[in-house]
């Protein structure tokens, strides 16, 4: 079994046909596949990347779009220390969508949940009916990552997920997340090196405070 500094458990979500599902096979499994079934529920895959020379293992939740599913989908958000909130390119109804997809997260998962919005299908860009800058424009209103991607092509696939982690991991070593508890979705791992760090920010916690 693979050990790990952290383990950081992520949420996908976003509108019904925006590429959720082949979001999370092409960053699992390296494949892609033109024909996937609805996502009833969740889904669920894993993997272990390397941030700054520590291993992390993501833990992420694909959520079904349909609204009939959204009851199910909020339950998911709690504990999640990061999430992707997909939209299409090719159909601006999906991006119009966001705006309630990014309340209904911060509605129901905690403050310190690291969100990036990604633009997917940039491979159709003959078919493009969001630009590149509206898609910044509201990340940056909204104080978001972003980026846009291909599951197909496999573009920027990889960032998607790492520059998010990358984030999660600088909260982790500024003491912003409590690591004693799971509510922020992070989890300490079986490696000696986390376990260090978290022992000398709790040495430090205890020395400020006597």
């Amino acid at each position: 079994m693979s050990s790990y500094a952290y383990l950081f458990k992520y949420i996908i979500i976003g509108d019904t046909g925006v590429g959720k599902s082949c979001l999370l096979l092409q960053f699992t499994d390296r494949r892609f596949t033109p024909i996937h079934d609805l996502t009833i529920g969740v889904e669920f895959g894993a993997r272990i990347v390397t941030v700054e020379d520590k291993q992390l293992k993501l833990q992420i939740w694909d959520t079904a779009g349909q609204e009939s599913f959204r009851s199910i989908t909020r339950s998911y958000y709690r504990g999640a220390a990061g999430a992707l909130l997909v939209y299409d390119i090719t159909r601006k109804e999906t991006f119009d969508h966001i705006l309630s997809w990014l309340q209904d997260a911060k509605a129901h998962s905690s403050s310190d949940m690291t969100i990036i919005l990604v633009g997917n299908k940039a491979d159709l860009e003959h078919r493009r009916e969001v630009s590149t800058e509206s898609g910044e424009a509201f990340a940056r209103e909204h104080g978001l990552l972003f980026l846009e991607t291909s599951a197909k092509n496999n573009t920027n696939v990889e960032q998607a997920f790492l520059t998010t982690a990358a984030k999660i991991y600088e909260k982790v070593k500024a003491g912003d997340l409590d690591l004693s508890t799971e509510r922020h979705g992070v989890k300490v791992g079986a490696s000696s090196n986390a376990i260090s760090l978290l022992d000398d920010a709790t040495t430090e916690t205890k020395s400020a405070c006597c």
